[in-house]
């Protein structure tokens, strides 16, 4: 068996041939031309160039699964072809594309599941054709998980909200034309929470970079100030005080999207640790035919394996409109370990090659943290699927 990024991948009832049309016509193509032979220079510069956008959109990345009069693809389309989308970006070995590129994916889905129609309207077909921008802002300077006491507050003021407060780690916050944003207008707890859509270019907001990450470096990430500005009460996303279940409904993609995320990682540092193994000779020897080597290959396949089946299994849920925010937690924990144990352990098998950074493997260690922890963090998810054991 040759272990490589296919071969790795279990044979599942969940895919057909279009699926596999769309990974390997669409999605690989556009990887292998337009991002793996510049993803080194990206990450040294610390961005992504603007025209990867229009790229992306034109290769048809952006539209699947949203409502065709918007400019959107959803005849024939399920959640299978995001995680596979996800997964080719993977493959590049710097998860800043993908968390950069395709960060419409969590800002997008309140504005078209909940927003008005001039909302839509207004913002989802620049979006998909990639000509302008949106991000999600919930996380601030005094919390990020826990939604439920956020600070950043919404003010009613005649027909306008005035916004006072700040969000921080908002993956590219610096390049969005639009905030959705998780605002309180009312009391404690996430009974008062709302979210509001907020025009980037509204009087009152500045934005900087968070500074240099350990990580993701090609992927901007903005700190957020908004004071006294002032949004058409019009742009509230679904009702007053009623914002968080379009972010609960949020989440469930947001991770099983970070779950393909993790896997293409996982199976990145199988490959190429692979690769080296094969090709290094120790002690008269290719090292993969030590017992010692070939045992840790077959763990990393078989935390692959599951984390595979498992996410296909929500992956199914998700698509017949049956998702369980317990498992999917769950299995966000499980993608992020595997992640970094494939990453340890391929490091360990290509010893000091590893430690360059031309190396995927390095940028993927690097990045292990941050997969741990966004989307909900390992503890905070191993607590939701807890409390809903009904111990």
């Amino acid at each position: 068996m040759k272990l490589d990024f296919d071969s790795t991948r279990l044979p599942s009832p969940f895919y057909t041939e279009e699926h596999t049309q769309w990974r390997e016509w669409t999605v690989r193509p556009f990887v292998d031309k337009e991002i793996i032979p510049y993803v080194d220079e990206w990450e040294e510069q610390g961005d992504l160039p603007d025209e990867l956008w229009q790229k992306a959109a034109k290769a048809g990345l952006f539209q699947i699964g949203y409502p065709e009069k918007y400019g959107g693809v959803s005849e024939g389309v399920d959640i299978f072809h995001i995680l596979i989308t996800i997964e080719e970006l993977a493959r590049c070995g710097a998860g800043g594309v993908y968390a950069s590129l395709m960060v419409q994916g969590i800002g997008l889905p309140p504005v078209v599941n909940f927003g008005s129609e001039s909302m839509k309207k207004t913002v989802v077909p620049s979006v998909l054709n990639g000509t302008k921008h949106i991000c999600l802002a919930i996380t601030e300077p005094s919390g990020g998980s826990d939604v439920g006491n956020l600070k950043t507050t919404a003010t009613r003021d005649g027909n306008h909200y005035i916004i006072n407060g700040a969000k921080t780690f908002i993956t590219g916050g610096l390049r969005a034309n639009w905030f959705t944003t998780a605002v309180r207008t009312g009391g404690d707890g996430i009974d008062g929470i709302s979210l509001i859509l907020i025009p980037a270019d509204a009087k009152g907001i500045s934005r900087n970079s968070v500074g240099k990450k350990q990580g993701w470096l090609c992927s901007e990430t903005a700190s957020i100030y908004f004071d006294n500005v002032r949004v058409p009460a019009d742009q509230i996303i679904g009702a007053e005080n009623k914002g968080f279940k379009p972010i609960v409904h949020n989440f469930n993609n947001e991770r099983i999207g970070m779950v393909a995320a993790c896997l293409g990682a996982s199976r990145v540092c199988l490959e190429e640790a692979a690769q080296w193994a094969q090709d290094r000779k120790t002690f008269g020897k290719s090292l993969s035919k030590h017992q010692v080597i070939q045992h840790k290959f077959a763990e990393m396949l078989r935390k692959i394996n599951a984390t595979q089946a498992y996410m296909d299994v929500c992956g199914w849920h998700i698509k017949n409109g049956t998702p369980d925010a317990a498992d999917i937690a769950m299995l966000k924990v499980q993608a992020s370990q595997t992640m970094e144990f494939c990453a340890r352990e391929a490091m360990q098998i290509m010893g000091g090659i590893s430690y360059v950074r031309e190396c995927r493997t390095e940028r993927i260690y690097r990045e292990v943290r941050v997969m741990a922890i966004g989307g909900g963090s390992e503890e905070i998810l191993r607590d939701l699927a807890s409390r809903q054991m009904g111990l």
